[in-house]
């Protein structure tokens, strides 16, 4: 299993959140949780994309990375 970095406020949010009950840091500890998860998608694709076996594997892993990333279609190569 892998590990997964997070950021000091982060973790002093969640402390604060679980250990001493301050139901005030939720919507922080939601916002740092999603920008995290979207990270750790966008590196898996960008990884996909550079191990990809098969030339179509390859693409189909570049276009979602590319949709995700927000890149127009005509801006692409």
């Amino acid at each position: 299993m892998k590990n997964v970095q997070i950021s000091q406020e982060l973790f002093l949010a969640l402390v604060k959140y679980f250990l001493l009950e301050q139901e005030e840091f939720l919507p922080e500890i939601q916002k740092g949780l999603e920008q995290k998860l979207d990270a750790l998608v966008m590196r898996e694709l960008y990884t996909k994309y550079k191990v990809a076996l098969t030339e179509e594997e390859k693409e189909k892993a570049r276009k979602e990375y590319l949709d995700r990333r927000g890149v127009p279609e005509s801006f692409r190569w």
